[in-house]
């Protein structure tokens, strides 16, 4: 096992796979811009999982005219499509910058909204989804099907336009993206120990179902609760269950996930959740602060995400048994009924503490151990 001091260098970390009673993770965020990630090691990571500013949603003009002057200057003018094109220059910054720090077989999840908005005397949408798309496959990456996140934030009897008369009312734009793309080639687990983690890094069937459709609509928008205003105003945060969903689907306990826009540190917190290590970037100093204290104070939250998956799994089971149906696999550790083999092996992480390392001021979160139980005799 390498010590402490050799795991907390996050700028460098490598995927070590461990049994989950050995397992500890570390978590950090750089107060820097995701433009230029100059601390963290080619090909190093193996999942971001991010949420950047939209272009042209006016709560993130100002970011954007900080990054590039001339991006505010074309918005006053009304020249929407200058200013459009400069915004996406600047996160393609970012996407070259995933491109490099993703290990090969690495994967990339980014949630993006399309924009509606009125400058000048046109309303147009800005399909930022698409244009993500085309900068990462310029790239060189490869992309799988993506997942439409239905928010549940809008009230359904909102229009826009001419109301109840055609034809100039505009359909209501109530969802988002996540898009989903792979540095090639195909990630692989050539040694017994590299398959161990992956297996007990497997999630359960019904979960799988649930979270592997193209359309999530169970999951509510985030609200923040942040006082200062101007914090508020710069960041984009999405809901826990997103990056936590994206983290157990896309990568293994022990791998590292990076957020390039960590805003309050949602993904770190996800990823401290689920045993990987995590690393986010974020341009604000105060918000990555305020990202850090806030994944210390949050234990009891991040343990009961954990602890909700065996939960909901077990009332699972009763309700299928209950119905006549057949679970023919057994999972020793938490001792009941799986409908898969590589359920078997599953070992999810709860988390026990976070704890703060004196070496480089990063936290470091410790998990329970699990202890095995017997098949029933049937």
């Amino acid at each position: 096992m390498p010590n402490l001091k050799e795991r907390t260098k996050l700028i460098s970390a490598k995927t070590v796979p461990v049994p989950l009673g050995e397992l500890s993770t570390t978590h950090r965020i750089f107060p820097g811009d995701s433009r230029k990630m100059a601390k963290i090691e080619d090909s190093s990571v193996d999942l971001v999982v991010t949420s950047p500013p939209y272009p042209m949603i006016e709560m993130w003009d100002g970011i954007f005219s900080e990054m590039n002057p001339a991006i505010g200057t074309f918005l006053l003018e009304g020249e929407a499509d200058r200013a459009y094109d400069l915004m996406h220059q600047e996160l393609d910054k970012a996407w070259g910058e995933t491109w490099r720090i993703l290990k090969p077989g690495g994967i990339a999840c980014i949630n993006i909204g399309d924009a509606t908005r009125t400058l000048g005397e046109e309303y147009r949408l800005y399909p930022s989804h698409s244009t993500i798309s085309m900068s990462m496959k310029r790239l060189g990456f490869y992309e799988s099907p993506s997942i439409i996140w239905k928010k549940q934030t809008n009230s359904p009897n909102k229009f826009l336009g001419s109301g109840t008369m055609p034809p100039g009312a505009y359909v209501t734009l109530e969802h988002e993206y996540i898009l989903i793309f792979r540095k090639p080639p195909r990630r692989q687990f050539p040694s017994g120990r590299q398959k161990e983690s992956r297996a007990a890094s497997s999630y359960f069937w019904e979960e799988r179902n649930a979270w592997f459709t193209d359309i999530w609509e169970d999951i509510k928008g985030a609200r923040q609760s942040m006082h200062e205003a101007d914090t508020r105003k710069r960041s984009a945060a999405f809901p826990f269950e997103v990056p936590f969903r994206l983290i157990n689907m896309f990568s293994v306990k022990g791998d590292t996930v990076v957020d390039p826009f960590a805003g309050t540190g949602t993904t770190v917190m996800a990823a401290a959740a689920s045993g990987r290590n995590s690393v986010g970037y974020e341009k604000d100093n105060g918000l990555a602060s305020m990202a850090m204290g806030r994944l210390l104070g949050s234990v009891p939250f991040l343990r009961s995400a954990a602890e909700t998956r065996i939960s909901s799994h077990s009332e699972y089971v009763e309700a299928e048994t209950a119905s006549g149906r057949n679970f023919p696999h057994w999972n020793s550790t938490y001792g009941f009924m799986v409908k898969t083999a590589p359920e078997e092996r599953l070992e999810i992480c709860v988390l026990k503490e976070i704890t703060q390392a004196k070496e480089n001021g990063c936290l470091v979160a410790h998990y329970e151990p699990q202890a095995k139980s017997q098949r029933p005799a049937l």
